[in-house]
């Protein structure tokens, strides 16, 4: 017996077994449910997403015997007829080969007759984009006012092509590509189906290399069942693919986290030795950053929990101005690749200007000796924030910082004697020794001194976010307790360390926060820079308004302000 593709041989047979067009099939659905019949259907999409295979099914189910339905029974002779490609009142035309005006014109010339055995004539045009523009011509007419026994199938890769004349006739339909855990469920059914043995991981790398499309994965996946000799295992399905492992990617990730030049190499000329597609490897290593800057950005856009707990360690290692910069740093690589003396050199290159322009961060807190605050082992970059810092002024629009009458707060520096913020005190001190850092009590009196405290912190992006986001509750022995609304828990996972450490070295003392979750009752930093945004845009519009000249030309030219586009230097 002849063996059949696996492409063909799980070719979806009814509207319930097709995988990832839900949209289409709800539409056509209801249309064969209620009787709603267009004489005319378009259907756009990449390869292999199952524009022949809805055509196919949307034919049965037109002309099956048990009537028209959205379910056809599969059994009847129009049915298994046009499954095998064999019934006469189903026509699929190859327009990439039969694209000329005569070819339309034979086409047209039998749509005239009525059906032999069916109940419509079902025409399907396959790329119909290839048509010249005469034979779009020709069917125009016949296209728009169809005799009533037949119905026009059209499917394509670039509806662009398509004269806008066609699709203004066509209920058009496009269908997307399938998502890999949409695939890879696929193919372990398949799989299971065929009773073939398989690893799990190894139908992931087939899901990507399909770039969308299930016909390419069932082709994939039949070369790799033979390039495995009956078995699927994943490092065999890479060596075939030629693509480095999501492991291979971590361990890239580890080395540049470690600042591991030389485990950077050491990975490259493996990857050489397997004769990896760099290009595509970069291109993956793109897309694991995208997944992390998404972790770190938007949690819970990452549904799958394997994968969630597989990024956590990056997601807390990787500060998100580093994520976003070696993501751009990766994918000018692969645009730079192209012009490499050749592809190792062009992504060694890469994995080296990722770790030439890898941002000096601290070291973690837990690696702090005992006795010491953390500003202290910070590296350089650290001890210059913690250097004596300007006075902080305080806001004119919102609340207004009062000097409290305390023992002022002392500031970290690389020198014997810093100089405390003027907004608590306006005398020097010395910086305190160890022992008198532990004995300081509350570190924070009051919200507005917590405002105070973040405006001269040396903080970004989510660590920012966290700190303006958050409202003083209330210190005791170094510890601060601070209210954030619940909409902005997630924060805390990826910003307390940071946000601490700022503290510390800011404030000299040892420092834990506290988080609580609930509606803030007085100002937080956010709010009141807000606050102060909007009272720079009201005066900014005023001065507009009383501006004489701006009155000048609203008079003479009856023009109009248009507020909006007012905006505060």
């Amino acid at each position: 017996m002849s063996y059949q593709v696996l492409a063909r041989k799980w070719r979806p047979r009814s509207f319930d077994t097709l995988i990832g067009q839900d949209h289409v099939v709800r539409a056509l659905t209801h249309t064969l449910e209620q009787q709603r019949l267009h004489h005319a259907y378009l259907f756009t999409g990449t390869r292999g997403v199952g524009k022949t295979t809805i055509a196919r099914i949307l034919a049965k189910s037109l002309n099956c015997d048990t009537g028209i339905t959205a379910k056809p029974c599969g059994v009847c002779a129009a049915c298994t007829e046009i499954d095998a490609g064999r019934f006469v009142d189903y026509v699929e035309m190859d327009a990439a080969s039969n694209r000329s005006v005569d070819d339309m014109a034979a086409l047209l010339e039998k749509a005239a007759y009525a059906p032999a055995r069916g109940r419509y004539k079902v025409y399907m045009i396959d790329e119909v984009h290839m048509l010249t523009g005469h034979a779009f011509n020709a069917m125009l007419k016949t296209l728009e006012e169809p005799p009533e026994h037949v119905k026009f199938i059209l499917a394509t890769t670039d509806p662009q092509k398509i004269p806008v004349t066609v699709l203004s006739r066509c209920l058009q339909f496009n269908l997307k590509q399938m998502q890999p855990d949409a695939i890879v469920r696929h193919l372990s059914a398949v799989l299971d189906a065929e009773q073939v043995e398989y690893e799990p991981a190894a139908l992931r790398p087939i899901s990507k290399g399909a770039a969308g499309s299930m016909r390419d994965a069932l082709s994939l996946l039949d070369q790799a069942i033979a390039h495995g000799a009956g078995r699927l295992i994943e490092q065999d399905v890479l060596d075939m693919l030629g693509t480095v492992g999501d492991e291979h990617l971590y361990l890239v990730l580890d080395a540049l986290i470690a600042g591991d030049g030389a485990a950077l190499m050491v990975l490259t000329e493996q990857m050489r030795a397997r004769s990896v597609d760099f290009d595509q490897a970069l291109r993956e290593l793109a897309v694991l950053l995208h997944r992390v800057a998404m972790a770190q950005r938007v949690p819970d856009a990452i549904t799958d929990e394997a994968e969630r707990v597989r990024l956590a360690p990056y997601v807390a290692a990787m500060d998100a101005e580093s994520v976003q910069l070696a993501y751009q740093i990766v994918v000018q690589g692969c645009n730079d690749l192209p012009m490499a003396p050749d592809e190792v050199t062009g992504f060694s290159m890469t994995l080296l200007r990722l770790l030439a322009f890898r941002p000096d961060t601290p070291p973690p807190l837990a690696a702090t000796p005992r006795g010491q605050s953390a500003a202290l082992q910070a590296p350089p970059r650290v001890a210059r924030a913690s250097a004596p810092l300007p006075p902080v002024v305080a806001p004119t629009p919102a609340v207004a910082l009062v000097p409290v009458e305390r023992e002022p707060l002392a500031q970290v520096s690389a020198s014997p004697h810093v100089e405390a913020p003027s907004a608590f005190a306006s005398d020097a001190v010395p910086s305190p020794a160890p022992a008198e850092v532990q004995a300081v009590g509350a570190v924070l009196h009051s919200n507005e001194e917590w405002h105070a405290l973040v405006d001269r912190l040396d903080i970004v992006a989510l660590t920012r976010q966290l700190a303006h986001q958050c409202e003083w509750l209330g210190s005791d022995g170094g510890r601060i307790r601070l209210r954030l609304p619940r909409e902005m828990a997630h924060l805390v996972s990826s910003a307390q360390d940071k946000l601490r450490a700022a503290v510390q070295a800011a404030l000299g003392v040892p420092v834990q926060l506290q988080f609580e979750h609930g509606a803030p009752v007085s100002q937080t930093v956010a709010q009141r820079l807000s606050a102060e945004q909007q009272a720079r845009e009201q005066q900014a519009r005023e001065a507009m308004r009383n501006d004489p000249f701006v009155q000048q030309v609203i008079e003479q030219f009856d023009a109009r302000l248009i507020e909006d586009s007012i905006k505060p230097l």
